[in-house]
């Protein structure tokens, strides 16, 4: 078991940022809200979790331990994968997930792609007793420097690694670019869960 992984940045892409640990460099998939953080050739610390398939190995970061530790509570569902997993935290942090799920609302799952309202019930049921109670008010979203790559390509590259056609992520950036410039809204945790919906709308 990996427990984090700690050293400077070397890359940031799609989902996915590499870290130099020992002269080596690993390979972390993490959500964009964690990835708007990194910066390149600074040192990071990432809390991670380890899926072992019989193909492959694959390393999951989280910005924090309450993130990794939501992120293995959802894999316990049935027939929730960690690409899915993932997805809930791109669109929900841990507090909102345990919020949507302590007032039942299974409209709120339905904005991650691939949960259908019969899924969202059925999760609802499964991580009732198991995500425990919100902590306290869900934080502002607060404005991210400029990281690795604008907000927009961010934003689509968050969108593609969800599942979306490089068509729709274009569509739902150029809609959602006049809103995001006049308020100066650069988080792309919060712009995800506006494309989301818009997206949601369209389909």
């Amino acid at each position: 078991m990996i427990a984090f992984v700690q050293g400077p940045v070397a890359a940031v892409t799609a989902g996915a940022a590499v870290v130099e640990v020992g002269g080596v460099g690993m390979l972390v998939k993490c959500t964009p809200r964690t990835l708007a953080t990194l910066r390149i050739g600074q040192p990071t610390r990432l809390t991670t979790a380890l899926i072992v398939k019989e193909d492959s190995l694959t390393l999951y970061g989280f910005a924090d331990e309450d993130e990794r530790a939501t992120f293995e509570v959802l894999l316990t569902a049935s027939g929730v994968a960690a690409t899915m997993a993932l997805g809930m935290l791109a669109v929900f942090t841990p507090d909102e997930l345990r919020r949507a799920v302590a007032q039942g609302d299974a409209k709120a799952l339905t904005a991650v792609p691939r949960i259908g309202p019969k899924l969202a019930q059925k999760l609802l049921l499964e991580y009732k007793d198991k995500l425990g109670t919100p902590h306290g008010a869900v934080p502002a979203q607060q404005p991210v420097a400029s990281g690795p790559a604008p907000w927009d390509e961010q934003l689509h590259a968050a969108l593609t690694g969800l599942g979306y056609a490089p068509r729709e992520a274009e569509e739902a950036v150029r809609s959602l670019t006049p809103e995001a410039e006049a308020q100066s809204i650069t988080d792309v945790g919060a712009l995800l869960k506006l494309a989301l919906r818009s997206l949601a709308r369209t389909r």
